[in-house]
């Protein structure tokens, strides 16, 4: 059996690549319940966790902070909101629109434990939700 360090580097990158495309289609697919009609894209998120908080970074480019809602919901965070063209854009011809517009919702598993209380910020185009743990 080969080791993880026998491999070349673009075999790993692959392999993970792979696995986050599954896992983006399982998201989509194989949760009941969830409201796949008016969801129209999830947003990237990191999930860190430092010794005093839970830290999710959402790539949210363009969209305020105060327009998004972030609900623990059992053991999972749900973030939600909507991303729209600024006003002045609205009537510009455009040529080029990769980032996705309209509803989006990420649901996010949190690390066991509970949380006193929670701060959102937005820090260079992404959403910073700060989770504090309680003892």
């Amino acid at each position: 059996m080969k080791r993880r360090d026998d491999l070349p580097d673009w075999m790993w990158s692959d392999a993970l690549a792979a696995l986050d495309r599954a896992e983006q289609l399982h998201r989509h697919l194989f949760q009941p319940g969830r409201h796949a009609r008016t969801t129209t894209w999830e947003p990237p998120v990191d999930v860190l966790e430092t010794e005093h908080d839970v830290l999710i970074y959402v790539a949210l480019p363009g969209v305020d902070a105060r327009d998004v809602s972030a609900v623990i919901d059992g053991a999972a965070l749900v973030v939600s909101g909507r991303r729209t063209l600024p006003p002045a854009l609205r009537t510009a011809a455009i040529h080029r629109l990769e980032l996705p517009q309209g509803r989006f919702e990420r649901h996010v598993g949190l690390p066991p434990g509970r949380y006193a209380a929670a701060d959102v910020t937005s820090e260079r185009g992404c959403l910073v939700i700060r989770l504090h743990k309680m003892p």
